[in-house]
């Protein structure tokens, strides 16, 4: 049986609120309510296929259809489902500028 999970629980703060979010064995969908800088620390560190923040219809309840494909990490990522989608390939690859400045 597939059916959307929510669990609540009280925290300290956001820090340990994203660490109980990606302690966990599956990363299918992920959402959040907060500040913009919030969103921004949320995006970075969630470990999901899908994540919204600040989404008021569905937020946690999947991929809007026709634009984003429907994948996510660790348990949840070894179906495929999101295979073929337009941004398929971006969705496993993780964009970083490094520099690194050599001491003398």
């Amino acid at each position: 049986m597939f059916v959307p999970i929510t669990t609540i629980a009280c925290v300290k703060n956001f820090d340990e609120a994203m660490q109980r979010a990606n302690n966990v064995q599956y990363g299918l969908t992920a959402g959040f309510y907060g500040s913009q800088e919030e969103a921004q620390v949320f995006y970075d560190q969630v470990q999901a296929g899908v994540a919204y923040a600040n989404r008021s219809q569905g937020a946690t309840t999947g991929a809007w259809p026709g634009f984003q494909p429907f994948g996510g990490w660790k348990g949840s990522g070894s179906t495929g489902k999101n295979a073929g989608g337009l941004y398929y390939l971006p969705l496993y690859m993780h964009e970083q500028i490094r520099n690194l400045v050599r001491k003398t």
